[in-house]
């Protein structure tokens, strides 16, 4: 696996991210509409999503904290 460079850019999407309403939902709830539009549609689509991912080294609806569902 290939060591990514994390920019100041990458940062300042992934606090967006980490602020979305939406993306704490999911993280928070692990079900439901948010769970589903930001693990199915917005992982894809959105920039923040993926800047969180490059980041955090997970993605945007798993959970911080590592519990399981």
């Amino acid at each position: 696996m290939t060591a990514h460079l994390v920019s100041r850019l990458d940062r300042a999407l992934a606090r967006v991210c980490h602020s979305c309403p939406v993306c704490r939902s999911a993280r928070r709830r692990q079900k439901g509409l948010a769970f589903w539009l930001v693990n199915k549609v917005e992982r894809r689509l959105c920039p923040f999503c993926r800047a969180y991912e490059r980041v955090n080294g997970r993605r945007a609806h798993e959970r911080a904290d590592g519990r399981l569902p």
